[in-house]
């Protein structure tokens, strides 16, 4: 494997490093074709910058790149454009070889680089939209991308040869030493996989960070992983563009909102409570309810549904003192996308214990979605009456959701009947 440098212009450089040994990354991801870990040089007439550095492991590669296209004297900034270990991990030496460099960060970076690197006497400048570097006859502009995916992270673009270092926007996982996206094997996969996981769960930073880039003449995205893209540069964007769009604004009306409602059943009578449910979703004006049973379908296919969608029940039996694995699968999937907010809830049938609805309702609250209503427990085949319950249960999940229902009524005496008995 060659450690030369790789020219992006006649004054940027690549000078990361590849991991194409690499089969699984932050545990959830998987990469079959390794990863690059991208930095890069840019010379100006008044000195070099450094763009971000690579893991610790990879530092030798990093250095003798490096080392190539300039001495250590000639760095006088170093620009972090996001924190993650697999980006800093050379940093700490970088800083030794080059004490007169100037290093800065994001201004929400300002709190983690003292952990980071586990010093207490950094110096750095801290950065924002708009804020610029001069190098001379190059200039490197700040964009400020919080979240994307972690709060400190953002962009620099250099003015004069029209390249943005776009840190994790843009990138995926996948090594290749030829580099350039126009050179390297199709890696179409690699880029939506990587949306898909990482950018995802913060799809309106993405929009955000978005109308920043976009008015930006850009020939070349240099991202921190994968391919470097020179060739149609502005169709990736165009892509993250699509991928982030709410796939469901040509069906549903701006009036309406959307339920959605997921069960399993295992003798028919989570299925018979999750119909009275809709039923009584529907009663409430602007509400656009729908049924989706688990068995017949697999969690990833579902949860482009849910990131779009306004409010999510979910139905499951109580079986072995838990709800079953397709429940949990289709809560697990809400990982990869934002459900901050959403109205949710959960029902279903049991035979003795009844433990899955509570348990339910514990983990969308852990993923701070709203649960404005207990959820439903039936045992075993529901009755007229509990059929009842059911419709009352959808209708008042419709109502939150459209802001109609009416505010609780707290009785003053049996609140307080209520806290004298608990403290007696």
């Amino acid at each position: 494997m060659t450690k030369s440098p790789v020219w992006l212009s006649e004054r940027v450089q690549w000078i990361g490093a590849l991991d194409p040994d690499m089969r699984s990354f932050d545990i959830i991801l998987k990469t079959p074709n390794g990863t690059t870990y991208n930095a890069y040089a840019v010379r100006g007439s008044d000195g070099v910058a450094v763009v971000d550095t690579v893991k610790a492991e990879c530092a030798d590669q990093f250095f003798e790149r490096l080392e190539a296209v300039a001495r250590y004297d000639e760095i006088k900034v170093i620009i972090l454009n996001h924190l993650e270990p697999d980006h800093t991990g050379a940093l700490p030496e970088l800083m030794r070889r080059a004490p007169q460099a100037k290093l800065y960060i994001s201004q929400s970076a300002q709190l983690m680089i003292k952990a980071l690197l586990n010093q207490q006497d950094v110096e750095f400048t801290s950065v924002g939209t708009g804020d610029t570097i001069s190098l001379g006859d190059r200039t490197l502009k700040f964009l400020h991308t919080p979240y994307l995916h972690w709060p400190d992270t953002q962009c620099t673009y250099l003015e004069e040869e029209c390249i943005l270092f776009s840190g994790d926007v843009f990138g995926c996982h996948f090594c290749d030493e030829r580099l350039f996206n126009d050179k390297v094997g199709d890696f179409r996969f690699a880029f939506e996989y990587y949306y898909a996981h990482i950018m995802r769960p913060f799809r309106e930073h993405v929009i955000n960070a978005l109308q920043l880039i976009e008015p930006l003449p850009i020939n070349i995205i240099a991202p921190t992983h994968g391919p470097i893209l020179r060739d149609k540069p502005t169709s990736y964007i165009q892509r993250y563009r699509d991928l982030s769009g709410q796939g469901l604004q040509s069906e549903v009306n701006a009036d309406e909102k959307t339920l959605l409602i997921f069960y399993i059943s295992a003798y028919g009578s989570t299925t018979q409570m999750a119909r009275m449910i809709r039923d009584g979703a529907e009663q409430v004006a602007g509400v656009r309810a729908s049924l989706y049973d688990m068995e017949g379908g697999d969690s990833d296919l579902f949860v482009d549904l849910v990131e779009d969608a306004d409010g999510i029940l979910i139905g499951s039996p109580t079986i072995n003192g838990d709800a079953v694995k397709p429940a949990w699968d289709l809560v697990s999937s809400f990982a990869k996308i934002n459900v901050k907010g959403k109205l949710a809830g959960a029902f279903g049938s049991f035979g003795w214990s009844g433990e899955a609805v509570r348990m339910l309702e514990d983990r969308m609250r852990g993923l701070k979605m709203r649960l404005p209503l207990d959820g439903v427990r039936i045992k075993l085949i529901p009755s007229l009456d509990e059929l009842e319950q059911c419709r009352k249960y959808g209708q008042e999940a419709g109502e939150h959701l459209m802001g109609v229902n009416a505010p609780r009524v707290i009785d003053m005496a049996t609140l307080l009947a209520s806290r004298k008995e608990l403290i007696n």
